[in-house]
């Protein structure tokens, strides 16, 4: 059914959940991935990594590999081609990790040292296990602890200055009535996407393709142009299905290695990472140590925000987890201090993960809020609401909709909180000691300029071209909804063809920008084209069509703080005979902007909490001071959420378009995790009367700390 508004004619598929327009190929097995690709004359490239955290490679002995069956060459720094790595990508200089095979350098344990190519990608391992290298080591480091001393201030950098300041710290401290001053923790984590990362590169008539697993075909053909000194036009990348990326599937390794190896066998080659290979080779999330001092007055406003965040990058190149950036959006005070500092180790660089940033600074910020209500006796959603700043708490800027009451005021009435007894440890069941807790959420809602173009087709279809990722989010269907609307039609009218670089520039699937980076391309060409349609005449055989490009009206948009939010609500139950921790209900309220798909954006807010439980209980990758490696590269050793770790998990919205976004689009990628897991350890104190700093709680801590809370029958 169609019904017209004014000049505008609307299909009411925006806004009402549609299943996935590629959901029968992924549930058949037909959707093709990047390891899928079938191409004649295929060889197979095996990544070899170093052993040693430092050194040296002193010697290649690649001859007895050679002799094996279906080995057809070893490539290392002594017969590599060379590439280039002076110049800017879309996220800034690139990490030498890139630059495979360059050097005889090794920075950190797991740095690509050799690739074997064979026939068959069984024969390819076998050879790659077998080749025998050997290195000069030298002494390392990878001990990450608080106050290290080779700790610094990171310059400024686009995504924000190191160190934000105003007013009087300490004076506002020593005026305050209430102060919480707590240190906080959070492990190094690492991405998991359920499909490894995989690229098949081949040359064609002088021009190289590659088949990759990525988040932005735009971002890697660019990279690798660069890389090989190649003209852009020389360079196409396509991504038809991925299977999850979480800020780990940009430009890395396996596709410089794979493009360099078609290189030098003038043939296609495939090569695919292993998961305890994309442990040290993808990116991670960098551990964190922050400190947050807090101060209020009698009616616990804000005197005092202080966030101090370290974290740890390589010794190759610098990323930083900005886990002080949150405090800059939340909450306001009169002397309002932020920094992230980052100490330098042998480790592999780290990278942006899901929330970067606003996962791991919320849990700390969040906690801190939850100590300064238990301190001031105010409920902690009333003293979050108490805090409500009008503008930007740093910038100054005005909102563009902050609708975080309103998430508070829903989220509590459907969690149940009014009848919530403040008191810790009152609520028991047999040997569980049951809690909840909440805590507030935000990440940054941006834009990306991307150009789209929208045909009309002789047989009444409409297709859709847009250089888009869909990393499993929907993003095929989200762009399906979006043209249709726009254009009055049914979905099934609307043909989307996307992931390849020669549709043109456009935004990556990345910090929850995806979305309304297409949608904003897509709705102004299809203005353009319905223009030209009104004009009348019959459509020719080739179609009519229309092309956008955001790039100017991206760039004249007011300054504005614009940001999605959140409520985050939490239900533990602690067993104090044996640690365990299980969360029995979580409820999440967000306020992300219009929302194109309930059925997918609920997806998406309930796999970020859901990992969110992941963060708070499960997640930890521990190195090994001895080798400087992880002690457990592996899902057996890196524990993160199963189906029985995850009970009720509800996530809704409340209304808030961006009244500055043609289509009223904000982003759901990432506030789901944000909060989640300061809500779990908010509702593990309130369970216990203990709080737990360090992230994850594990069992071993729950019963190390105790409880403080009385056994029953005994007076507390």
């Amino acid at each position: 059914m169609t019904t017209t508004t004014g000049a505008t004619t609307t299909t009411g598929a925006f806004g009402t959940a549609r299943t996935r327009v590629e959901g029968r190929e992924k549930v058949t097995g037909a959707a093709r991935y990047a390891g899928d690709i079938p191409l004649p004359d295929l060889a197979h490239g095996w990544m070899v990594l170093s052993t040693v955290a430092r050194g040296r490679v002193s010697a290649v002995e690649s001859e007895p590999v050679l002799a094996m069956p279906g080995v057809l060459a070893v490539i290392d720094h002594e017969n590599a081609p060379r590439v280039n790595l002076d110049y800017m990508g879309m996220i800034g200089k690139p990490d030498p990790i890139l630059g495979v095979f360059q050097s005889d350098r090794v920075p950190f344990m797991g740095w690509p040292v050799a690739l074997v190519l064979a026939e068959r990608p069984e024969q390819a391992r076998e050879a790659a296990e077998a080749l025998v290298i050997r290195y000069d080591q030298e002494p390392h480091d990878i001990g990450f602890t608080s106050g290290h001393p080779d700790m610094y201030t990171p310059p400024d950098s686009p995504f924000g200055p190191a160190v934000t300041s105003k007013g009087d710290v300490e004076a506002e401290l020593a005026a305050s009535t209430f102060v919480v001053d707590s240190e906080y923790t959070t492990p190094e984590e690492h991405h998991n996407p359920m499909e490894p990362h995989a690229a098949t590169a081949h040359w064609d008539g002088g021009r190289l393709e590659v088949f990759d697993s990525n988040q932005g075909s735009t971002m890697v053909a660019a990279e690798l142009a660069q890389i090989f000194s190649l003209d852009a036009e020389s360079v196409r990348v396509r991504s038809e299905h991925v299977g999850g990326g979480f800020g780990s599937k940009t430009t890395r390794p396996h596709q410089v290695a794979a493009a360099m190896a078609a290189t030098v066998l003038h043939r296609p080659v495939r090569v695919v990472m292993t998961r305890r290979q994309m442990f040290s080779t993808i990116g991670y999330r960098s551990p964190t140590a922050q400190r947050v001092r807090l101060g209020a007055d009698e009616s616990g406003r804000l005197r005092v925000l202080d966030h101090r965040s370290e974290c740890v990058t390589s010794t190759i190149h610098e990323f930083i987890e900005r886990s002080a950036t949150v405090g800059r959006v939340m909450y306001d005070a009169d002397a309002h201090y932020t920094s992230d500092r980052v100490v330098r180790l042998d480790v592999p660089s780290p990278t942006f993960m899901r929330a970067p940033g606003e996962a791991p600074g919320s849990f700390a910020l969040e906690c801190a809020m939850d100590e300064l209500a238990e301190k001031t006796g105010i409920d902690p959603i009333e003293l979050r609401v108490r805090n409500e700043p009008d503008r930007g708490p740093v910038s100054g800027l005005p909102f563009s909709s902050r609708n975080l009451v309103a998430c508070y005021e829903e989220g509590s009435r459907r969690f149940g909180w009014a009848d919530r007894d403040p008191r810790p440890g009152v609520r028991r069941e047999g040997r569980w000691l049951l809690g909840t807790g909440m805590a507030a959420a935000s990440f940054h809602s941006g834009a990306g300029p991307s150009t789209a173009a929208v045909t009309a087709e002789a047989d009444g279809t409409f297709t859709v071209r847009i250089n888009a990722a869909d990393i499993g989010t929907g993003a095929r269907t989200a762009i399906n909804l979006v043209a249709s609307d726009a254009l009055g039609v049914d979905p099934e009218r609307v043909r989307v063809v996307m992931a390849d670089s020669d549709l043109g520039p456009a935004m990556l699937a990345g910090g929850s920008m995806g979305t309304r980076s297409w949608a904003w391309a897509v709705a102004i060409a299809v203005s353009e084209l319905r223009e030209r349609l009104a004009l009348g005449g019959d459509i020719p055989p080739e179609g009519i069509t229309a092309r956008s490009d955001t790039t100017e009206a991206i760039g004249a948009l007011a300054q504005k703080e614009r940001h999605s939010f959140g409520a985050q609500f939490a239900e533990v139950a602690v067993d104090v005979t044996s640690g365990e921790v299980r969360v029995r209900r979580m409820l999440g309220i967000f306020a992300a902007g219009r929302i194109v798909n309930p059925l997918t954006a609920r997806n998406q807010l309930v796999g970020g909490m859901i990992w969110g439980i992941s963060m708070a209980l499960h997640e930890e990758a521990v190195r090994d001071r001895a080798s400087g490696g992880l002690v457990s590269p592996d899902l057996a050793g890196y524990h993160f959420a199963a189906n029985a770790d995850v009970p009720v998990v509800e996530a809704d919205w409340v209304d808030d378009p961006d009244p500055d976004d043609p289509v009223g689009i904000k982003g759901v990628g990432e506030v789901g995790i944000v909060g989640a897991a300061a809500a779990i350890s908010n509702a593990v104190w309130h369970a216990t009367g203990v709080r737990h700093r360090n992230l994850p709680i594990r069992p071993d801590r729950v019963l190390s700390a105790g409880t403080n809370v009385p056994e029953p029958g005994h007076a507390g």
